[in-house]
């Protein structure tokens, strides 16, 4: 996981993918610390947030698990805009697109467009 830092120590955008919370590798500790110290206009989180796929099989849920989500939760009632595009171990979360979870909201995809005027599409 990088981070280009701005001279103020701030970026437009994050994007954030193959997560995995519920899953015993995934690594939330570091993602809690990255996502306590950056400063962003814009939280993209691009698919396998939440890895259901191993939480059907076995149920794994530690504490720094809830505190990313919480954070996450946090950056969004901040005033940032969060944005959930999900993949395919939380493809579950797909009914609830063009839906918003407290300040999240759901899409399918998103077309980014760059400080440069270049387009990307995020799915």
């Amino acid at each position: 996981m990088t981070r280009a830092a701005s001279p103020t120590g701030h970026v437009r955008t994050v994007f954030l993918s193959d997560v995995h919370l519920g899953f015993r590798g995934c690594q939330a500790e570091l993602l809690l610390d990255f996502l306590t110290t950056v400063k962003t206009d814009r939280l993209i989180l691009v698919g396998d947030i939440v890895d259901l796929w191993s939480l059907r099989r076995s149920f794994y849920w530690p504490s720094a698990h809830q505190q990313v989500v919480r954070q996450i939760l946090e950056i969004a009632r901040s005033g940032t805009e969060v944005i959930y595009i999900p993949g395919n171990h939380d493809e579950g979360f797909r009914e609830l697109c063009g839906a918003a979870l407290e300040s999240i909201v759901v899409r399918r995809e998103l077309v980014h467009e760059t400080c440069r005027g270049q387009r990307y599409l995020v799915v």
